[in-house]
């Protein structure tokens, strides 16, 4: 074996190196010096070579090379321009040492995503007014130019892309018609009007969305993902009829959260968008952590985002099937039963006590144990001879792999737990590194999708399939979707349930999905939202006020307004009689003629927000009514101005008296404000039991961060009370014709018809508060109202 082949360096690459003798012969030199023969993974190979490269094309002179090597096997050296930096300090000292090194070439310089996120939004932010006008033509410069900073020199060169493309994409929005390059046609200058006029009349450039942008644009075609035995693909493409076929997966062990509308979107969006379907599959193989409510609302929410499955299937449909796989795998010498403890499993793979990789691998002992033996022991996991924990079956993989995805994984383990649909009939269950990609095969996936920390697990998905002899899906990787400022993670959720922080898996403040959806969120707001974020590589962290401004944005278009009075105080008007009433006219929506109109009766008591009157007159700031200032309420011809006011024996104001002043022509006054009228003739106000006011359930932008725990960041003003708030009379209609939707959000892409008899889609903006929805609680004699996102914030 050569030392090339001994350090793990595949047979093509070989065949290149060995073209150039000199880089060759300078290279295995270089391996000689790794400190004990240590494994290089990939990256290391590839910086060894990368400076023996750079010895024989640049080197003048003998260079010392012991203490460069050492930093690239110890992982200091991550990167070729790290490299290249070392020799350049080492060909030019004279005397070499570790503090020298590593100041010249960044060693322990860590310039993170954040870092590099950071810098880009500056540059574009520096840059927006040519960025607005050139838009994508000027993504290579911004490149360019953002690698040259200072501050990012040693930045890992697979930030930048991901990260540029993403922050263009939030100033830029995606490519439209403005972006598409004509080409040129060769014809004759006689032909120009006619191809000018045929490109008019072919209509406007396709509409660009995130399933022809990026990630998903780049995907490869049914048909053409590589097979070890390409007789199978002529079988997959006959039960396909080469359509797309993608599943979304959910393991039914919790309940789903805003990461996962995003996964949901990409493979129901992707077949639908390609005309195929998709599977919605529930990855049930740990029965102990399954129950009925994780399958129902999983189904619930796959459905309220608007998307039907094609079939819903099971992983223990194929328990039969996997368990066959099992067994051949077992027989053509690749599976072997392991009765090592989960420790000494780990030490085998080389995994240390803190969990990381990197220890020494070596081979289990029950490795080597003949296909009869194997066969007899695994027979007697399925026949419940072996206890949790005395028995695994294990792949045999590569130990010598750099990935972990390699190292022996198991295959079935062994659990005393009846399953929900296959009752007691296993003993032992198949672990998802062995099921998912047989699964996929099974059902003729063409694309699945999965989110990058699958990346390494390619590999093994891979090499599975091949041993047992089935067709081979294309797994493929993009970022998942994270909001900032909360926690997603099962565990830390339970905890803020079980401890009372919150109320229930569906409290308004959670980012689980059947939170939002509680809160008031509409499933096509969501849609829109990842459509708007694009699908990369990297993964996307949102902050909290984006995805409520999308939220926002959204609602705009598709709700009513009403005037409601959050925490209201009693105004009487004292010149007008108890009887008089004054009908006013208020559009539901202000330029939006299908929303209508709607009356409300002026009367000579109405509710205000406590906070539209000051006792004080030396605000300037302060627009609202105040013992020398009047003030206009919506819509109605004269502004009211102050008289006097009724306190308690607190000195709390009860009570406000004003003067309507209609005894001279309208004066316009600073602002307007909201009111609700008292009139026995329309039933108003309507009281409301509970109005919720929702913030951000924790103070900071990451939680987990917190010295003393997460628990300890969360916001006392996460939930704010309203008991005893008022609405206008018209609520009762807005409530009964909801949802409120015009056509032109009925006609957008991403819309999604609701269920009518649901209480979030009885949504309306209260003017100057927010976005409010019933919430579950509301009964016929209790109003409950949760409110869904604020109002824009005033540029004051």
């Amino acid at each position: 074996m050569s030392i090339l082949e001994k350090f793990g360096y595949e047979e093509a690459k070989i065949k290149e190196i060995t073209k150039n003798q000199k880089i060759c012969g300078e290279l295995e030199a270089l391996l000689g010096q790794v400190p004990g023969g240590s494994a290089l993974d990939k990256t290391q190979r590839a910086l060894v070579h990368s400076f023996a490269t750079l010895i024989v094309k640049k080197a003048s002179k003998e260079v010392p090379t012991a203490l460069v090597v050492e930093n690239i096997v110890n992982g200091n050296l991550k990167t070729n321009l790290q490299v290249e930096a070392a020799f350049n300090y080492v060909s030019g000292a004279s005397e070499v040492t570790q503090e020298a090194l590593a100041s010249e070439a960044g060693i322990g310089v860590h310039v993170g995503e954040e870092d590099v996120r950071r810098k880009v939004v500056e540059y574009i932010e520096a840059n927006k007014a040519s960025i607005e006008e050139q838009r994508y033509k000027l993504v290579p410069g911004i490149m360019a130019d953002v690698k040259k900073l200072p501050e990012l020199k040693w930045a890992e060169p697979r930030l930048f892309k991901p990260i540029i493309d993403e922050e263009i994409l939030k100033v830029l929005g995606p490519k439209d018609e403005r972006d598409v390059v004509k080409k040129q046609p060769k014809s004759k200058k006689k032909n120009d009007a006619a191809n000018a006029k045929k490109n008019t009349d072919a209509g406007d450039a396709p509409k660009r969305t995130m399933f022809t942008e990026g990630f998903l644009g780049d995907l490869h075609k049914v048909g053409e993902n590589p097979q070890a035995y390409p007789e199978l693909m002529a079988e997959h493409l006959k039960a396909t009829g080469g359509k797309v076929q993608t599943r979304f997966p959910p393991e039914p062990n919790g309940y789903l959260h805003i990461g996962h509308s995003k996964a949901i979107m990409v493979n129901f969006g992707y077949a639908k968008y390609h005309n195929g379907v998709c599977y919605l599959r529930f990855d049930d193989t740990n029965p102990e952590a399954e129950a009925p409510e994780y399958f129902e609302s999983i189904q619930r929410m796959v459905a309220w985002l608007g998307f039907k499955p094609w079939k819903v299937t099971y992983s223990s449909d194929y328990f039969d099937e996997l368990y066959q796989l099992a067994e051949a795998l077992i027989k053509c010498g690749k599976g072997y039963v392991c009765h090592c403890t989960a420790e000494e499993i780990k030490r085998s793979r080389g995994i240390k006590e803190d969990g990381t990789p990197g220890g020494e691998r070596h081979a289990c002992k029950h490795r080597d144990q003949s296909v009869e033996q194997n066969l007899e022991e695994f027979r007697a996991m399925r026949d419940g001879k072996y206890k949790p924990g005395e028995a695994t079956l294990r792949m045999k993989q590569d130990l010598t792999s750099p990935s972990p995805q390699m190292w022996d994984l198991i295959a079935y383990r062994v659990l005393n737990a009846p399953h929900p649909r296959t009752g007691t009939k296993w003993k032992i269950y198949p672990t998802y590194d062995f099921t998912h990609c047989l699964v996929d095969s099974f059902e003729n996936i063409t694309h699945s999708l999965c989110t990058t920390e699958f990346y390494l697990s390619r590999e093994s998905y891979e090499w599975l399939c091949d041993q047992v002899h089935v067709f081979r899906p294309a797994q493929r990787e993009y970022g998942r979707l994270n909001i900032t400022g909360t926690v997603l993670s099962k565990r830390k959720i339970a905890k803020l349930v079980d401890e009372h922080f919150v109320r229930g898996w569906d409290d308004p403040r959670l980012f689980t999905l059947e939170a939002i959806r509680r809160r008031g969120v509409p499933p096509g707001a969501i849609l829109s939202f990842i459509n708007t974020l694009g699908v990369t590589t990297s993964t996307t962290n949102i902050q909290v006020v984006r995805f409520e401004s999308a939220i926002r944005k959204y609602l705009e278009d598709s709700t009513p307004r009403l005037m409601m009075i959050l925490d209201p105080i009693e105004v009487v008007v004292d010149n007008l009689e108890d009887d008089f009433e004054e009908v006013v006219s208020i559009p539901y929506r202000a330029g939006t003629k299908e929303f209508g109109d709607r009356t409300v009766p002026f009367t000579n008591k109405f509710y205000i927000e406590r906070s539209d009157f000051s006792e004080s007159t030396e605000d300037k700031e302060f627009f609202r009514l105040t013992p020398n200032q009047s003030v206009g309420l919506i819509k109605v011809p004269y502004t009211v101005s102050f008289k006097s006011v009724e306190k308690d024996s607190d000195g709390n104001i009860t009570k406000i008296h004003v003067k309507y002043d209609n005894d001279d022509k309208p004066k316009k006054p600073r602002t307007y404000i909201q009111w609700v009228p008292v009139s026995k003739k329309v039933d108003s106000p309507i009281r409301i039991s509970e109005t919720r006011v929702y913030n951000q359930l924790f103070k900071s932008e990451n939680p987990s961060a917190h010295p003393d725990g997460y628990l300890k960041d969360i916001n006392p003003e996460s939930e704010v009370v309203f008991k005893n708030s008022v609405i206008e009379h018209n609520f009762h209609h807005v409530i009964e014709n909801s949802p409120w939707v015009v056509d032109s959000v009925k006609k957008s892409e991403f819309y999604v018809e609701e269920d009518k008899d649901s209480k979030e889609v009885c949504r309306f903006q209260a003017m100057r508060v927010g976005y409010f929805t019933l919430d579950k609680e509301s009964t016929k004699d209790k109003i409950v109202l949760n409110r869904i996102v604020s109002l824009k914030d005033s540029t004051k």
